[in-house]
């Protein structure tokens, strides 16, 4: 229920038995000193404290009388009340529309309390109490009577109710229009004027966001409170922080995001931006902490709002007009009174009621269809040229792609090291791109007016690739087949890292990968050229091998941060990465594929064992994996290294950003607009990485396509990729949580498996996510070790070593992947009961 405010009008009443020819007379109190319009306003209603010696059945009503010639307006609904003997009761009747509309009015009038015994139909009531109180206007009313009129000069439509920034708060359906061929049935619809701009003035080209049917099921909710602009601010208002999620569910929480559809309350925190040095340009950010559902409609409400003396924010003249019914002169402000009177009246149904309301809005998530279909649509066409119409079978059918071997290398590292061969070559791929072969800053080609992609006849692309062959596979026994995905900007050459070497010889893998084209940098030659990088070119060329030219997003990335209108051509030419992995993968297991070349086999025989493909990568191969699993036709396992979603909540957390974001931040120097920048870009984003796919990668998968079981290995503290956004993964694949998750004092968080079930004592055959750690920092050997636990905020670690690369080189780790990635594989505590511990940590009894 909500506080009680000054504005309260209390009557205490006393009643007689129900069959008594004369009532008792009754004690009636008005009793705060309310007296003025505005404080009821304010208030939560009319609270009646009722008390009777016999069971007895009353109704209230509230009336006020203004100043002129209106009669009495009825400001509340009558309210029934059952009373028990002996047993007081206070009874809030809350104000209706016209009680809000007439209060609102900047009239002097009489408030009249009525208290009714209720006898039945047929003798009708009988008037208990009757009690009246002048009230003034007051001077809030006047204020609240004038809101700022809404810009629509220059033909844009921003919101008035928070005029920080134009487009706040973000997301909302103010941005949305009606769209019947939409799945949600709406459609995105930005203003090119109403976007942010770069330092040259250039606004963020909105027409890529406006395909959307929603916003990002993971995205994050922006407004501007003056005043809640501090983590001391957020602590006096009671707001939930990332390491205390169950006070989401409090009933008196001041910030609750609402599932409309349902009316289930949404596990969300909140934080502030601590970026900024200057508090006027902090924003307030709430984040889901379990993606949204696909295709819904949320209702945000943000109430008794407080900063850090502790003092109530008030809220905007704009939002305290449509809250308390109060007639401008701005028609946009007007207009959107309906909507605003739903939504609050589906807030009180789920028990947020609106006098203190300090700001509500609404907003719809993309559908499933809109955030996965581009993707969808470019595989079953790519497959269905193989002749694969049935993509959810996971039995390979049709032909295998081409491919071209260019290069074998015998025993790379040695003959002692454990790779036998490496093998490396190009797989062709339809290209779904604009531009001839998918270079770098094309984008996907759509048929005119659809959303559907569309391949140009003849266009196809060459993935390369490179395979590494473990030695055991002299041993004669096939090998599992797995694809790799490498790191943030990196190339298809991180197959050979050392860790996946050992992985491969120890455990029976042979790894393929090729390039997250749209976010990688690939076969770079020296600057200048050097005499052994032209001569390897020009060897190429007269072998009759596609010379390896380069292949570098770097410098479309570079275009990007200085105008992020260019932002599509990175997420188009992810998805396309994605599909050249589909059919590497396809080509690693079809009988007529690489197996069937003489450089994956050993005596005659392929090496390749065909019965399932495998998925293993690692940060950004753990970031983009979780939505090329989503969509994977040949396999159902997969092991997410060091992952996260939704990068608009990975990159303030990421030492990696640093860099990016000095290019970024002088492009766009209004701190106010960053956090709704990167928002702008998750609405793409979604369509090339876990977060618009994460609702789909395990039980309920998309069509098409078999059910995943995914096995997550998160880095405690890591510096690059945040743990946290791990555990939104989490929570929203369903995966099961390891436990113990870590040792006392090594996560702050007051329960670090919120919203997980633990995984049980024997194998499980689902998904999961283990955490492990390299211990606390310390000195050990005369070398700085361990991490402390990562910053609450929007800031990267900085202190400590990095694990990032810890989980992928533990020997147990491996054991753990090994056991998952086959048919029918589980997750098996390799960890003894305790937690995970990786490099040279071993816990804090020193071992094992």
């Amino acid at each position: 229920m909500i506080a009680v405010t000054a504005g309260l009008a209390a009557v205490s009443v006393t009643t007689a038995p129900a069959n008594a020819r004369t009532a008792t007379r009754p004690s009636v109190l008005l009793s705060n000193g309310a007296t003025t319009a505005a404080a009821l306003l304010h208030s939560d209603g009319v609270r009646v404290r009722l008390a009777s010696r016999h069971t007895a059945r009353l109704r209230l009503t509230a009336t006020f009388t203004g100043a002129g010639p209106d009669g009495p307006v009825s400001i509340a609904e009558p309210r029934s009340a059952a009373l028990r003997p002996r047993r007081a009761r206070t009874v809030r009747v809350v104000l209706n529309r016209a009680g809000r509309r007439a209060l609102g009015a900047c009239r002097t009038g009489t408030l009249t309390v009525t208290v009714l015994q209720d006898r039945g139909t047929r003798r009708g009531p009988r008037r208990l109490a009757v009690r009246t109180r002048r009230l003034t206007a007051g001077a809030t009313c006047t204020a609240a009577a004038t809101p700022a009129p809404t810009k629509v000069a220059d033909g844009r439509r921003c919101d008035p109710t928070d005029p920080a920034v134009c487009v706040q708060p973000f997301p909302s359906d103010r941005f949305t229009v009606p769209d019947a061929s939409a799945a949600t049935g709406r459609r995105v619809h930005f203003t090119i004027g109403e976007m942010p701009r770069n330092l040259l003035g250039v606004p963020v080209d909105p027409r890529e966001q406006n395909r959307n049917d929603g916003f990002s099921p993971g995205s994050e909710l922006i407004t501007r409170v003056p005043g809640l602009d501090s983590d001391a601010a957020l602590a006096r208002t009671g707001a939930v922080p990332i390491d205390d999620l169950a006070r989401a569910y409090d009933r008196s929480q001041p910030i609750v995001v609402i599932d409309a559809d349902s009316g289930a309350r949404w596990p969300v925190w909140s934080e502030v931006d601590v970026n900024p040095s200057d508090p006027a340009q902090r924003n307030l950010l709430i984040r889901p902490a379990r993606d949204v559902l696909d295709g819904h409609r949320y209702i945000v409400a943000l109430r008794r709002l407080r900063g850090a003396d502790g003092r109530l924010l008030p809220a905007s003249p704009a939002f305290r007009a449509l809250r308390e019914g109060t007639p401008t002169s701005d028609p946009a402000l007007e207009a959107r009174r309906g909507h605003v009177e739903a939504l609050l009246g589906d807030l009180a149904q789920a028990g947020v009621t609106r006098d203190d309301l300090h700001l509500a809005w609404d907003f719809t998530v993309a559908s499933a269809q809109n955030l996965t279909g581009r993707m969808l649509t470019i595989r079953n066409d790519a497959f269905a040229q193989l002749g694969d119409h049935d993509l959810s079978d996971l039995t390979v059918q049709g032909r295998s792609p081409a491919y071209t071997v260019d290069n074998v290398t015998e025993n790379p590292g040695g003959a002692d090291g454990p790779i036998l061969r490496r093998v490396e070559g190009r797989v062709t791929v339809p290209c779904y791109m604009t531009l001839p072969g998918c270079p770098s800053g094309s984008r996907l080609h759509y048929d005119s007016g659809s959303d559907r992609p569309t391949q140009i006849p003849g266009n196809t692309t060459q993935a390369r690739f490179t395979c590494q062959i473990p030695r055991r596979a002299l041993d004669g026994r096939p090998l599992r087949a797995g694809i790799y995905g490498h790191g943030l900007l990196g190339d298809r050459g991180e197959v050979g890292q050392g860790q996946l070497q050992d992985l491969s010889q120890s455990e029976g893998f042979a790894f393929c990968a090729t390039d997250w084209i749209g976010m990688s940098c690939s076969d770079v030659p020296d600057v200048p050229p050097s005499p052994d990088s032209i001569a390897g070119i020009l060897g190429d060329l007269a072998a009759g091998r596609a010379p390896k030219l380069p292949d570098c997003d770097l410098p479309n990335i570079a275009t990007i941060l200085l105008d992020v209108s260019n932002f599509p051509t990175l997420v188009d030419r992810v998805q396309q990465g994605m599909l050249n992995f589909l059919y590497l993968g396809r080509a690693m297991i079809h009988p007529d594929g690489l197996g069937s070349d003489p450089a994956f086999q050993v005596n005659g025989r392929s090496v390749l064992d065909p019965t399932r493909l495998y998925y293993d990568g690692n940060s950004q191969g753990g970031i983009i994996g979780g939505a090329l699993v989503a969509v994977a036709p040949d396999l159902d396992r997969a092991v997410l290294g060091v992952p996260g979603m939704n990068y608009s909540l990975l990159l303030r957390r990421s030492k990696d950003f640093d860099s990016y974001a000095q290019i970024l931040y002088r492009a766009y120097p209004d701190e106010l607009e960053r956090p709704l920048v990167l928002s702008l870009m998750q609405m793409l984003w979604d369509r090339g990485e876990a977060d618009g796919y994460a609702q789909h990668m395990t039980a309920d998968p998309l069509p098409g396509t078999p059910a995943h079981a995914v096995l997550m290995h998160v880095g405690l503290g890591d510096h690059q990729v945040s743990p946290y956004a791990a555990k939104v993964e989490a929570r929203t694949i369903g995966a099961r949580a390891h436990v113990p998750w870590t040792d006392p004092g090594r996560d702050t968080d007051r329960d670090p498996t919120f919203g997980l079930k633990p995984l049980g004592p024997g194998p499980y055959v689902g998904s999961a996510i283990v955490p492990w750690d390299i211990g606390p920092l310390r000195v050990q050997d005369g070398q700085v070790e361990g991490t402390p636990p990562p910053p609450k905020g929007e800031l990267p670690p900085s202190s400590g070593r990095d694990p990032h690369e810890a989980p992928r080189r533990s020997s147990l780790a491996m054991r753990q992947k090994s056991a998952f990635l086959r048919p029918g594989g589980t997750v098996i505590d390799v960890c003894g009961g305790r937690p995970c511990y990786a490099g040279v940590w071993h816990g804090p009894g020193g071992g094992r």
